[in-house]
């Protein structure tokens, strides 16, 4: 009996390792191309693209930290007390960073969609990068001050070699609930609903416009099919993002063990899902990843490629 459970832990932790690299692979190729490109090119230089940029950043820092379930030896944490700590931390801040930037994202679907005239004065360059700078500063603030106590020192609540916990009071526990998952989520729904309420009924005129002025509505129809795919595209990336965070933190509010497996997989996952949404919805981002891995990205006016 005793062989068999070590043969069953070997080829779970061999599986969990295999579909580990198989996202990994996926996930460099497809995050490096929408980073380069939203840097490179000057097309794709928007306010939106902005906030995909954040969440790119965000999806390759927890790109990186899945890293670290590799060197895992049987659940048993052995890089030291400071790493152990590091991690934690960072995962925090990049869960609260990714869970901000989808407010951001929400917001932006928002007043695109509702009040499409100010848009362009509203949601400017600037302002979008205040705003992400803000976001991850904040939740490195937010999560350095919750967390200080396991920072001095490092793996002080560790009680034996290879554990690796940290331990968060009750009351800063429900403010980083509040702050960093039920508050943003709440907004993210609210405005969400809102956008699929307008936009529905912008479909509707739309066919109305087409139909009787079929030639003078032609421009300002394919700018509203425009922005309403757009829309459409950030829901099903935030709908994907609620359903792969959503089983996670319902571990946490009920206080459950959160060794499940599939659970941790799936809050993981997330981030290598959001390049395939990508891929699926964005034309330009085929295009990126093209040029990227014909090594076209190299040349000196690659600024100046059109891709959209």
């Amino acid at each position: 009996k005793n062989d068999r459970t070590q043969k069953q832990s070997r080829s779970t932790t061999l599986l969990q390792k295999s579909l580990l690299l198989t996202l990994l692979k996926q996930w460099t190729l497809s995050i490096m191309a929408c980073m380069l490109f939203s840097y490179l090119s000057r097309q794709l230089h928007t306010p939106t693209n902005l906030l995909l940029l954040s969440l790119a950043v965000s999806d390759f820092f927890v790109g990186f930290l899945m890293l670290f379930h590799m060197v895992l030896i049987d659940g048993c944490w052995f890089l030291g007390d400071l790493m152990c700590t590091l991690y934690n931390v960072l995962s925090y801040i990049i869960t609260s960073a990714s869970v901000g930037t989808m407010v951001l994202i929400s917001v932006d679907r928002y007043v695109a969609i509702c009040e499409p005239l100010h848009y362009p004065y509203k949601v400017t360059q600037k302002r979008v990068q205040v705003c992400v700078c803000l976001c991850w500063i904040f939740s490195a603030f937010l999560h350095s001050l919750l967390l200080k106590n396991n920072l001095e020192p490092p793996g002080r609540y560790n009680s034996c070699l290879g554990e690796c916990v940290i331990v968060i009071n009750y009351i800063a526990g429900l403010a980083d609930i509040f702050l960093s998952i039920i508050g943003p989520v709440t907004v993210i729904i609210v405005l969400y609903m809102r956008v699929f309420v307008v936009a529905v009924s912008q479909a509707r005129a739309m066919r109305s416009q087409i139909t009787s002025f079929p030639l003078k509505c032609s421009v300002s129809v394919t700018a509203k099919k425009s922005e309403m795919k757009a829309a459409r595209t950030l829901g099903v990336v935030i709908v994907v993002f609620l359903l792969c965070i959503c089983p996670y933190f319902s571990f946490v509010l009920t206080a459950m063990n959160l060794s499940s497996t599939f659970v941790t997989w799936l809050f993981f996952c997330n981030s290598s899902l959001n390049p395939l949404i990508y891929a699926l919805f964005y034309t330009w981002f085929k295009k990126s990843m093209k040029l990227i891995l014909t090594f076209k990205i190299l040349q000196p006016d690659s600024c100046d490629m059109t891709i959209l």
